[in-house]
């Protein structure tokens, strides 16, 4: 039977039912030491699992592509940030501080690895540029984007109570958790690579898991101490509009330049999709660590009402370039040809 088109993907699905069962059975008591040991054990294992499958050699090849790699990066590090600052007077009294917290963390995280491949593949774009630059970014995202969340969280507010600091403990637990397990897998990738190969569908597994693992602690803790009883249908509607509004800018914007700047139609798949797309395999695990003692619960929310937009805006946007793709292959002949 074929999927529905209006269904959400299934990891969509599978985050509903979670957050539906946080609500209704939170983890309690000693329950919730047990499940912060599992969550930093799957945790650590979905990064050694991703530095051992992805391929170093595509990593050097694609990062020939400096012009390309360079305007993913500065969308992804750079124009986010400063568009996530630049609309605070609008964002943060509809929101609130932490939603707009949560908005301005989607806004350091590096891109998607998995889907951004995916996406740029299905509208026959340059795939070996978007793997090159979701891997990287994600790499780099791993250093940058706590500081990026810690020089943030500062400007906007210094001494708020969502305030983050990079202190010892906080990188201790990024190098800790995602770090050196991801170095792990790099090291020992002659070995645990073709096993991953070969087992992608336990890979997949793991990377859902974890996620839905630390969302559950996210949203129990925040059931518990009854946050969600306090967050209007009117903010829930402003964390939409906010994601809404980032997405169509970046991805616009990125159109634009890269047009302007003379980028191949191959080329502007791979930039639109890498530079507009925010990972919440890496962002969910990272929350954990950079916002101890605050609500986590509403701080993922934004990006979870994000990473469900830009699956679906990508999908359709991706359709619509597979579908130009015959007619432009054939302009650029005729052209080629006069």
């Amino acid at each position: 039977m074929k999927r529905p088109a209006w269904l959400p993907d299934s990891l969509v699905l599978m985050l509903l039912a979670t957050v539906l069962l946080a609500t209704v059975l939170p983890v309690q008591g000693r329950g919730v030491a047990v499940l912060d040991v599992v969550t930093q054990i799957a945790v650590a294992l979905l990064f050694f699992l991703h530095g051992s499958k992805l391929p170093r050699q595509a990593v050097l090849e694609g990062l020939l592509h400096w012009r390309l790699h360079t305007l993913v990066f500065a969308a992804t590090f750079v124009l986010f940030p400063l568009l996530g600052l630049a609309l605070r007077p609008v964002f943060e009294p509809w929101l609130g501080a932490t939603l707009y917290l949560g908005v301005l963390f989607i806004c350091v995280l590096p891109s998607t690895v998995q889907s951004s491949i995916a996406f740029t593949s299905l509208a026959r774009g340059n795939v070996a540029a978007a793997m090159c630059s979701a891997s990287t970014s994600n790499i780099l995202g791993m250093v940058l984007s706590p500081l990026l969340m810690t020089l943030l969280s500062h400007w906007v507010g210094a001494g708020g109570a969502g305030e983050v600091h990079l202190s010892w403990h906080t990188v201790e637990g990024i190098a800790g958790s995602l770090l050196l397990p991801f170095i792990a897998g790099q090291v020992l990738q002659r070995w645990t690579g073709p096993w991953v190969s070969r087992h992608k569908s336990l890979v997949r597994i793991n990377d859902q898991g974890t996620i839905l693992l630390v969302v559950y602690s996210a949203f129990s803790a925040a059931t518990v101490e009854g946050l969600y009883r306090h967050l209007p249908l009117s903010q829930l509607a402003g964390v939409l509009v906010c994601c809404a509004v980032l997405l169509a800018v970046v991805m616009t914007l990125l159109t634009f330049l890269s047009r302007r700047l003379g980028f191949s139609r191959e080329d502007e798949i791979a930039i639109v999709f890498c530079g507009s797309k925010k990972t919440l395999a890496s962002g969910v695990p990272m929350a954990q660590i950079l916002f101890v003692g605050q609500p986590l619960g509403l701080l993922v929310l934004p990006l979870m009402l994000f990473h469900q937009m830009q699956l679906m805006v990508c999908a359709s946007l991706a359709k619509r370039y597979a579908r130009q793709a015959p007619a432009a292959a054939a302009a650029a002949s005729a052209a080629a040809a006069g």
